[in-house]
């Protein structure tokens, strides 16, 4: 199913993304949503595409779990909630906090270590409270600051340098690029840096749904099995206690899933069956809904996924139409857009 060397590089271009997504008010498409989709099969063929899935492009923090995988082969010995919050895009909660002071502590460093960038919390809740208090930006606070944590305690188990850790020629960012081509299958075609500051690797979005299948068919004990093991066993640690990517886990039974910004989403199966999904503006209002749909033409059932066929759009408070996924994807007709 999966080559032992990577492929080439995939091309940096122009995608040429399709319709995935209409916005539908009283009856009429008033907007279009352009991306791209992928669903591969339990045997890694591709059932389904829509766009561009061979161009590159950034995975954003969908990434996360594959960096996570390196710094377990590392030698990372977390588990649980806090290998979960080591591939979090994480809401900021007091636990996301804790968890982070936590890796810091083990590892017998201070959030003075970390080099990501200081930010308010992800959730709007949260942040607000936040600000309320008068509680300044921290590192803490970022939404990546589990992963940072966890670089630097993998950096510090291999006895490599803390104070250059998010350079991209770095031994700890050398092998999270290594293994982001073992497990995507193909050579990186650019890095850039990612908003809290850690390089970022540039595939393609086949390769990000085969990564994520690979992680979640591996052996039970080996690092890609204890990554999806924690993120699904501790889906808000991953995210938050009102994110819609750790209700899609909850909800699915074995369904390992991680969003990420500018409107990228990748989840796979325990079978290997996955999708990802590419909004090309970047728009929650479709990632979710198209995420769902591309879920269901994998074999997930419909029933489970009926609270992310997306929110209403509101005309004067009532329901007028809504954000609903191509026919392609969705060929039925979603009665709050008839």
């Amino acid at each position: 199913m999966y080559s032992s060397s990577p492929a080439d590089a995939p091309l940096v271009r122009e995608p040429v993304h399709a319709p995935v997504a209409h916005l539908i008010r009283g009856g009429i498409v008033e907007g279009i949503h352009y991306g791209s989709v992928v669903v591969l099969g339990a045997g890694g063929e591709v059932q389904l595409q829509l766009g561009d899935i061979e161009a590159a492009f950034y995975p954003r923090s969908a990434l996360k779990p594959l960096q996570a995988v390196a710094m377990a082969r590392a030698g990372l010995p977390l588990d649980g909630e806090l290998l979960s919050l080591t591939a979090a895009s994480h809401s900021g909660e007091e636990r996301h906090l804790a968890g982070s002071r936590r890796i810091l502590e083990i590892a017998g460093l201070t959030e003075g270590h970390l080099r990501n960038v200081p930010d308010l919390p992800y959730d709007p809740v949260v942040r607000d409270a936040w600000v309320r208090e008068g509680r300044m930006p921290s590192r803490l606070a970022q939404n990546c600051s589990g992963k940072h944590a966890a670089m630097l305690y993998t950096c510090l188990l291999n006895d490599w340098s803390l104070e250059d850790y998010l350079d991209p020629g770095h031994p700890l960012q050398q092998a999270i690029a290594e293994i982001v081509e073992d497990l995507t299958g193909q050579r990186i075609a650019r890095v850039t840096v990612d908003g809290c500051g850690a390089p970022l690797f540039s595939v393609s979005l086949h390769g990000l749904a085969r990564a994520t299948a690979r992680i979640t068919t591996a052996a039970p004990g080996t690092p890609e099995a204890r990554v999806a093991d924690a993120m699904r066993e501790h889906a808000e640690m991953a995210s938050g206690s009102g994110r819609d990517v750790a209700a899609l886990m909850r909800a699915v039974p074995g369904l390992l899933a991680k969003d990420g910004f500018e409107g990228v989403q990748v989840a796979a199966l325990a079978d290997g069956r996955a999708v990802a999904v590419k909004i090309s503006d970047g728009a929650n209002r479709a990632r979710v809904p198209v995420t769902a749909a591309a879920l269901a033409r994998a074999g997930v059932d419909p029933e489970m996924l009926t609270e992310f066929a997306g929110e209403p759009l509101l005309g004067g408070g009532e329901p007028v139409g809504c954000v609903r996924p191509v026919r392609a994807l969705d060929p039925v007709p979603s009665t709050a857009c008839v």
